[in-house]
């Protein structure tokens, strides 16, 4: 059975100027939080990374950086099938 991964653009509030994020929804439920890196006092490397912010589920717990959008996605899908 194939997982139905959509992601919507959404603002979080977070203690940084890290604020652009995605909802991951799995089947139309809130799956995962991510938050791209934006904040100059990171690393510069790794500005534009996608962190793994919350996880609901199987995924709670899960912190992780991810280079795009797009492998951050593909990760769930693995570790939800």
């Amino acid at each position: 059975m194939s997982l139905q991964i959509t992601v919507q653009p959404i603002e979080v509030l977070t203690a940084s100027e890290d604020r652009e994020g995605r909802l991951v929804l799995v089947d139309g439920k809130l799956a995962a939080v991510l938050v791209r890196l934006s904040d100059r006092a990171h690393d510069p490397l790794l500005l534009g990374a996608w962190y793994f912010e919350a996880g609901f589920g199987f995924l709670d717990g899960r912190h992780e950086l991810f280079a795009s959008l797009e492998e951050a996605v593909a990760s769930i899908e693995r570790n939800l099938s």
